[in-house]
């Protein structure tokens, strides 16, 4: 079986703590890590302070394979993530010079000032690589196992679309959904059960409210087909048990 490959994310900015800004990056990235057989383990929200940056950074990079952040590498006063990300990895944030004149190209063929906000785009830690940026040119960049993308979700997703493609994937999760016309008040218990005896997969319940009728949607994931299957025939016989006391 394929190893187990796991990422986190630290989502940054004052915007999406304060509610002025809804994220519709954790989603997205939540997708295409499963897609791609990589667990999403655990995802942070901290401020635009470069301690907390640092914190949650050196905290996360240091317990999961991949981690990526959102968010502050634009060209305002209040973008710090750059300075942040090297001030974790203990090296210099500096102007890079194939970004620097990539973004003064860029502007120059659109007849637009290249103002020392601009050029703040162009600033990274030393040593890190680019993450292309085929929508607004500035690119984001990555360093060790942490690669660090803009928090404009249109960006994000296809700065994301160019680094899955080089990360290393394992074995993916699979699963099986099967409704359940019992509350979870009902079938916990007995689905705590199942779950002990089933310890290769991980069951879920999630309570539905449709036309008018709940009802519960439980889903059984595991790396083991057959482990999968196991799991799936005893919830059903479970299910069958409870119905027929009910």
């Amino acid at each position: 079986m394929s190893e187990i490959v796991t990422a986190a994310m630290v989502v940054i900015g004052d915007e999406i703590l304060s509610g002025r800004t809804k994220d519709r990056n954790i989603g997205h990235l939540a997708d295409m890590m499963t897609a791609v057989g990589i667990d999403l383990k655990e995802v942070r929200i901290v401020p635009d302070d470069e301690p907390a940056i640092v914190e949650a950074v050196n905290a996360l990079r240091a317990r999961f394979t991949y981690l990526f952040t959102t968010g502050g590498i634009g060209p305002t006063h209040d973008d710090i993530t750059a300075d942040a990300i090297a001030a974790a990895f203990g090296v210099p944030c500096e102007y890079d010079e194939a970004a620097y004149r990539l973004l003064e190209e860029h502007y120059a063929a659109r007849g637009i000032e290249f103002t020392e906000a601009r050029k703040r785009m162009a600033r990274m830690p030393r040593g890190a690589g680019h993450i292309e940026n085929p929508i607004s040119v500035a690119p984001g960049f990555s360093i060790g196992n942490v690669f660090v993308m803009a928090g404009v979700p249109s960006i994000f997703q296809a700065m994301l679309d160019n680094v899955v493609p080089t990360l290393k994937t394992g074995a993916k999760l699979l699963s099986v959904s099967i409704p359940s016309p019992l509350p979870e008040g009902t079938i916990g218990g007995p689905l705590g059960d199942v779950q002990k005896e089933h310890p290769d997969t991980i069951i879920g319940s999630y309570p539905k409210y449709v036309d008018g009728k709940f009802w519960t949607e439980l889903v059984i994931r595991s790396r083991s087909e057959e482990s999968l299957k196991g799991a799936k025939a005893a919830v059903e016989a479970m299910l069958d048990e409870l119905l027929k006391r009910n």
